[in-house]
């Protein structure tokens, strides 16, 4: 079944409150400007000289340029002369952005705190990469997963006005995919930062929470994902998830309009 512009109504939920208006996206990127160079000082300033984990260097050098353009660009994209003429350039920013200022950062610090150097759980090259590709694999099976279900539900319906998921949904529906997965790499992690503190010689006993906080909020944000690409497609295919001139939401009747 081909899916229709109204199978979506309900996802345009977020910009008909404002939350996700042009607007707010731009607040969000001013934040997002202080909050990722806060987080890229952070992880190497507090935790790059003092772990072995294998390509730091590059690492660090590839995570700061591409934090360096998206700080750029979202000095760009917080103009409103810029952002009014290309709002969906603007909204795949905002996505990047708020992963490049949460997970993605603390992923980074979760893994240099593995392998600090004479404290952490391993300083074997081998071990750290294969530890950072099990989590990457977690994270591609949650991604798959939930956008696997979020098609699903799509497809049966689930997000067309008037729908169970519309009376459901919340600012924390995204949130909620999964309660029985979410639920499984909790209690992983859980048994993953006891093993840490166990197995390992950390003298700050803040370390092992700082590495498992990391990783659950690297899949939260996984989970989160899916939607947030669903969104940015229907602002490319339908002109009803976009807003006119004067800051309006069009309508589905303004669809066909030039």
């Amino acid at each position: 079944m081909k899916l229709k512009e109204e199978d979506f109504k309900v996802l345009r939920e977020p910009l008909e409150s404002g939350r996700q208006s042009r607007e707010s996206l731009s607040a969000t990127l001013i934040i997002g400007i202080f909050l990722q160079a806060l987080m890229f000082s952070l992880t190497y300033f507090l935790t790059g000289d003092i772990t072995t984990f294998p390509y730091k260097e590059e690492i660090i050098n590839t995570h700061f340029w591409i934090t360096a353009s998206l700080i750029g660009l979202s000095l760009l994209y917080a103009i409103p002369f810029v952002y009014k003429r290309s709002e969906r350039i603007q909204y795949l920013l905002v996505i990047v952005v708020s992963h490049n200022m949460s997970s993605i950062p603390l992923l980074i610090m979760s893994l240099f705190l593995i392998g600090l150097k004479d404290e952490g759980l391993t300083t074997n090259e081998g071990t750290l990469l294969k530890i950072a590709t099990i989590i990457l694999a977690i994270g591609l099976f949650l991604f798959v997963a939930t956008f696997a279900r979020f098609y699903i539900l799509l497809k049966k319906g689930q997000y067309r006005k008037g729908s169970k998921k519309e009376e459901q949904r919340s600012e924390l529906a995204t949130m909620a995919f999964f309660p029985g997965i979410a639920l499984i790499c909790g209690i992983g992690l859980v048994l993953i930062a006891k093993y840490i503190s166990k197995n390992s010689n950390y003298y700050d006993s803040n370390s092992p929470l700082i590495i498992v906080g990391g990783m659950f909020l690297f899949f939260v944000m996984i989970v989160i994902l899916p939607e947030q690409l669903v969104i940015l497609y229907c602002k490319y295919k339908y002109k009803s998830f976009n807003f006119n001139e004067r800051g309006y939401l069009y309508s589905s009747e303004d669809q066909n309009e030039k």
